[in-house]
């Protein structure tokens, strides 16, 4: 390892010798992790995180989690509503809301509050930064984190007053108005902040049975509120509040995968989300400090879609079909952590430890109802789940330059379904994981390392449609990752490069799959379900750059390359797919930026992205088109005021966000099995002016 240190050197700087040229740079500013068990600066923590910092956010005028995910190596996204709210980190996550009940492999949190599933409320206006945890996160959140953890804070009270409105006009009806006010309430004891913006959008398809070019509209609502009360020089109280209102349309596919659709009853996908947190830090002089988190969430959705994707009369043999879907969740959890300080390490003061025990409960409740012209289906069910844990993380300074991890968690998972079906059931399961890792500083600036983890994610069972009950269970999984890390600062700070490459052996790996079978009328029932494959494997290399070539010059960029095997799995439709590729696993995936500042204020900033084709499920061979998009913005900056112009997806690029195959839904070639996708954004434009007071 220690001769490859050059090596990785040698090739940052050639990737970025165009830079060399310039003068010499500031050091990058100093970015902090705030998501894991302690915070810790980026390039000090042995992880592989990608931070996207606020500067970042504005850089693509991003208004959602999705619309950021790109910049990240190896994370994908799948959409399948009016937004992007189920992610994949490695290849392992989710790809839609169609399996009963769902059982998450991405963890979402926004200020403490558990979003995993609800991730439609995920809006970025006021979050300080993004951090997106790759890998299992088996000791600092378990069960729901087997693939990889994503942490939104939002911004903090200031200490000084300031004010900022913003506002954007766009094409596809695009506008938003925005402004947030923050700082002190009662002198430098009590400080709060209020944010809120209201983003509308008459989306970017035509609905041409209707006349409309509106069926996919988006109208958003963010509010947030955060209040930090130092009750004493031991105690810092932060109080984060926020609601989040969404009321968007969705009439995505077409029976010929075009932007122009024939529905009758347009769809829509609506949410309804309030959080709330409480988090308390005590330093103590027990040679330790306790921090606490209390959060509470609740989120109303209610999704439905035109299931035929035509008209009424379409054709002769053509059948009418309504599915909609409300759910109300309710999220409440409680954690608490003990943290040593320099005081009170243990082992003769080179141990730093962290004990911590964590609870949570979530209630769930699902009406759905299919509608046709002769019959009106319904279906209900319940589920709850708690999930209560121990865990605790030692770091152990072995010398002045090597220190050893080890950390553990166990978890009991209950939970208790019950459907109108008659369906009902009750598991109980006891898992762990863990992480054990070795870190080398080589010198001030470099820092190795190599971790071994063990992820976990629980069991369940399948309840849609009319399943066959050899396939309403599935099994646990278990993921272990073993990971080699290079984290480097050089030129006095001015270029900072992050490399990692992992493996990961996944044991009783669950897999999204689907069935379909005929309905009297003719049509198909698409039945989704998750099953069990013998094993997986999952390897790759991460690497990410950020350089500071001169005064006026920032590039920055990341590379993620992937790949992924079943292994012993055979699919619902008898294919063997043993050495085929995970769904939603592209092969590389990249971002290139240049951020440029000019004279007088004036600023550009141009970006690349891509990512390889992939395959949409396992339940058939349906691939997605590889992609490249260009974004750009260029703009002024004054000391209080900033106006630019800004564009994402500039070459009028067609790609797939979504896709599904294996089954008929076109009456015109007698339901014969075809491909059909959702796109992502075409070439959106807009102007964005901001003012701070």
């Amino acid at each position: 390892m220690a001769r490859s240190i050059p090596m990785l050197r040698h090739i940052a700087a050639t990737l970025l010798l165009p830079a060399v040229c310039f003068a010499h740079a500031a050091g990058i500013d100093e970015i902090v992790v705030k998501g894991d068990l302690r915070e810790g600066r980026l390039l000090e923590l042995p992880v592989s995180v990608t931070v996207i910092d606020d500067s970042v956010i504005r850089g693509r005028s991003a208004t959602h989690l999705e619309e950021v995910l790109n910049i990240a190596p190896n994370v994908n996204f799948s959409s399948g509503a009016s937004r992007s709210r189920f992610f994949q980190i490695r290849g392992i996550g989710e790809r839609g809301q169609f399996v009963e009940p769902l059982n998450p492999s991405v963890g979402v949190i926004l200020d403490g509050v558990d979003l995993t599933g609800a991730a439609t409320a995920a809006t970025l206006f006021d979050v300080e930064q993004v951090e997106i945890f790759r890998g299992p996160q088996g000791t600092r959140y378990g069960a729901n984190a087997h693939a990889g953890l994503i942490v939104l804070q939002s911004r903090a009270p200031t200490l000084e007053p300031e004010a900022r409105v913003e506002a954007d006009v766009g094409n596809f009806g695009t506008r938003r108005l925005a402004a947030a006010v923050s700082g002190p309430l009662a002198g430098e004891r009590l400080t709060g902040r209020l944010a809120a913006q209201h983003y509308q959008s008459d989306g970017f398809m035509k609905n041409r049975f209707l006349g409309r070019d509106d069926t996919e509209e988006k109208d958003e609502l963010t509010l947030r509120g955060r209040l930090q009360w130092l009750a004493s020089d031991a105690v810092l109280v932060d109080l984060s509040l926020a609601r989040i209102e969404i009321d968007n349309g969705y009439d995505s596919f077409t029976l010929d995968n075009s932007r122009d659709t024939l529905t009758d009853e347009p769809g829509f996908d609506r949410q309804d989300t309030t959080l709330a947190s409480a988090r308390v830090e005590i330093a103590t002089a027990a040679g330790f400090s306790i921090e606490g988190t209390a959060a509470i969430a609740r989120s109303d959705s209610d999704y439905g879609f035109d299931e035929d994707w035509t008209f009424a009369g379409f054709h002769p043999d053509g059948f009418e079909s309504f599915d909609r879907y409300q759910r109300d969740r309710d999220t409440h959890s409680l954690e608490v952590r003990l943290l040593s300080d320099p005081s009170g390490r243990l082992f003769d003061g080179r141990s730093d430890w962290i004990v911590g025990a964590y609870h949570q409960r979530n209630e769930e409740e699902l009406d759905r109802t299919r509608t046709s012209p002769s019959r009106v289906r319904t279906f209900a069910s319940e589920f709850e789940t708690r999930r209560t844990s121990l865990f605790g993380q030692l770091d152990t300074a072995l010398s002045e330059t090597v220190t050893l991890t080890t950390g553990l968690r166990y978890e009991r998972r209950r939970a208790d379904y019950e459907d109108s079906a008659g369906v009902r059931f009750s598991p109980n399961e006891h898992l762990w994981g863990g992480r054990l890792g070795l870190e080398l500083l080589t010198d001030q600036d470099t820092l190795v390392y190599a971790t071994i983890s063990r992820g976990y994610k629980a069991g369940g069972f399948n309840t849609d449609g009319s399943l066959d009950a050899d396939l309403r269970l599935y099994d646990s999984e278990y993921v272990w990752n073993y990971e080699i890390g290079v984290k480097s600062s050089q030129f006095d700070g001015a270029l900072s490069t992050r490399l990692s490459v992992f493996y990961m052996d996944r044991r009783d790996q669950q897999v999204g799959t689907s069935l379909v079978r005929q309905r009297e009328d003719g049509s198909s029932e698409f039945i989704a379900f998750v099953g069990n494959a013998a094993e997986g494997r999952n390897y790759g290399l991460e690497l990410e750059l950020d350089w500071n070539a001169s005064e006026r010059l920032r590039l920055s960029g990341s590379l993620g390359l992937l790949r992924t095997k079943f292994r012993d799995f055979v699919n619902s439709a008898g294919e063997d797919l043993d050495g085929r590729d995970q769904p939603h696993a592209p092969r590389y995936q990249f971002h290139l930026a240049a951020d440029y500042r000019f004279d007088a204020g004036f600023y550009a900033r141009l970006e690349a992205e891509g990512r390889d084709d992939f395959f949409f499920s396992g339940s058939h061979q349906e691939r997605s088109s590889s992609y490249e998009l260009l974004n750009a913005r260029a703009g002024w900056q004054g000391e209080r005021v900033e106006i630019a112009l800004w564009g994402r997806n500039l070459t009028d690029k067609d790609y797939e966000v979504r896709g599904f195959g294996g089954f008929g839904n076109d009456p015109r070639d007698g339901y014969a099995p075809g491909r059909y996708t959702q796109f992502g954004a075409p070439r959106t434009l807009g102007v964005s002016a901001s003012m701070t007071f």
